[in-house]
């Protein structure tokens, strides 16, 4: 795969391509994942990233979008498209490949991009015509030429001399492409944002430089501004709901504080991911809540410092663990919190003592995931003689993938669904969200109530 990904570079340095008059057909598609835990199921949040394809590519195609996580369906019959574009995470993989494959066998131009195709290139490109590593805008007027001059290359990847393309340049992303489905009811009333992309840190788990660059790229808070008010003009109101889907949207604190202090007096809620370490700032959180924050995600990933050693997370300091929540509830914000079982470090204590923090600092929606390798990371090469699942559809931080080394299979496996039906048991929702009024976070959690009660060690498998 390496060899590829150094040998096919595109140059950017082409004039931007117009569109012949009669325009190329696109078909973009949000494929829906096989996994059975959890994923693609409820409420489920408008595609970003295929909503900024599409508005970029209207510029030159005809498009369609169709989601199958909300029951849109792919037709058999592909004869009026020219373009099969669409998006993989890992466990959606074995179903977007499927519908690539019978696109090509229709004579179809198809293109992958997402996560896995980035990750996994060779593999990808056994089921498309062409692979997009990373992200679509910085290679858009070369790709777009190709494809009117039917000179597809099997991958287009940011030339390093050029670079990323700057988030200032990224067009508003327009969500009429995901509107116009019959089912767009089944969409999370929360709209997705993007203020930033990249990350300089590297962890060996993480695919997040591989895919967006080591560059932190940031838009204007203005242009954030701006899209945040198109919102609210098509809804004819003010106090809608937004989802910051940014890795760490707190990476450079001076633009954060700079787009929280423009977000000031909009009316509108918000949640996004955070690192820990910013959230001893109380100034800072104290920012986020006049902003109109109402939840952080946070990745505590574990109460061990030995395991945050293990995953070389210096952000987190678990002695500051419970100053900081003190800190985030005092200003009325609640925490999605992430906690993850399975490192060779973890013990049957690790789900004792993980209890006991939730339940003490009254987390508000705990979530539970497996340690997953994912393919293409160092961690996926360091981790492979020992994993025993292979099956994309899988890979959902769900599924059991090697045993670790102080904890047989049948031990951690017991011991992960209790801790899910202890937390989310009628007693313990009760004492976490204790005089919280009735909102969409009792919600969630009666929602997980019944969710963990339905678990068993097969589950996982």
């Amino acid at each position: 795969m390496s060899s590829l990904i150094e040998s096919e570079t595109i140059e950017q340095t082409r004039t931007p391509f117009v569109a012949p008059t009669k325009r190329k057909k696109w078909l973009v598609v949000q494929p829906k994942s096989d996994t059975p835990l959890m994923v693609d199921s409820g409420k489920v949040s408008m595609p970003l990233n295929l909503m900024m394809v599409a508005t970029q590519a209207k510029n030159h195609f005809a498009i369609d979008f169709l989601d199958e996580r909300i029951g849109d369906t792919v037709p058999v019959d592909l004869s009026e498209y020219d373009v099969i574009a669409m998006t993989s995470r890992t466990l959606n993989a074995r179903r977007v490949y499927a519908l690539g494959d019978r696109a090509l066998a229709q004579g179809k131009q198809v293109i992958l991009g997402g996560v896995h195709p980035t990750m996994m290139v060779t593999e990808a490109l056994r089921h498309a015509t062409s692979v997009v590593f990373g992200e679509i805008e910085s290679i858009y007027d070369e790709l777009t030429q190709d494809i009117y001059e039917q000179t597809l290359k099997p991958l287009y990847k940011p030339e390093p001399t050029a670079g990323w393309k700057p988030l200032t340049e990224m067009a508003r992303p327009d969500f009429a492409f995901a509107r116009r489905s019959k089912h767009t009811k089944n969409y999370s009333e929360r709209l997705p944002l993007l203020a930033t992309k990249g990350c300089p840190v590297g962890c060996n788990f993480c695919c997040t430089p591989r895919i967006y660059g080591k560059t932190f790229r940031t838009r204007e808070s203005d242009q954030m501004i701006a899209e945040i008010k198109a919102h609210q003009d098509f809804a004819g109101r003010e106090n809608l709901r937004f989802s910051f889907m940014d890795d760490n949207i707190c990476f450079k604190p001076a633009y954060a504080e700079e787009l929280f202090n423009a977000l000031v007096g909009l009316g509108t809620k918000w949640n996004a991911n955070i690192s820990m370490n910013f959230l001893e700032k109380s100034g800072f959180v104290d920012l986020a809540a006049q902003a109109g924050c109402e939840m952080f995600n946070v990745g505590f990933e574990s109460v061990s410092p030995e395991t945050i050693k293990y995953v070389h997370k210096g952000s987190n300091r678990v002695a500051n663990y419970e100053e900081i929540v003190a800190n985030v509830h005092k200003r009325g914000i609640a925490i999605q919190g992430y906690f993850i079982f399975g490192f060779d470090t973890d013990t049957p204590s690790s789900f004792q003592h993980t209890f006991d923090f939730i339940m003490k600092n009254r987390i508000e929606f705990p979530v539970f995931t497996i340690a997953t390798p994912f393919p293409g990371t160092p961690w996926y090469e360091e981790m492979l003689p020992r994993i025993v699942q292979h099956d994309w559809n899988k890979y959902d931080t769900f599924h059991y993938m090697y045993e670790p080394e102080k904890l047989p299979k049948e031990q951690f496996l017991k011991n992960f669904i209790k801790i899910q039906r202890a937390i989310y048991s009628w007693p313990a929702i009760l004492q976490r969200l204790g005089p919280r009024k009735p909102d969409w976070v009792w919600l969630v959690n009666i929602a997980m109530h019944h969710f963990s009660q339905r678990l068993t060690v097969e589950t996982f498998l």
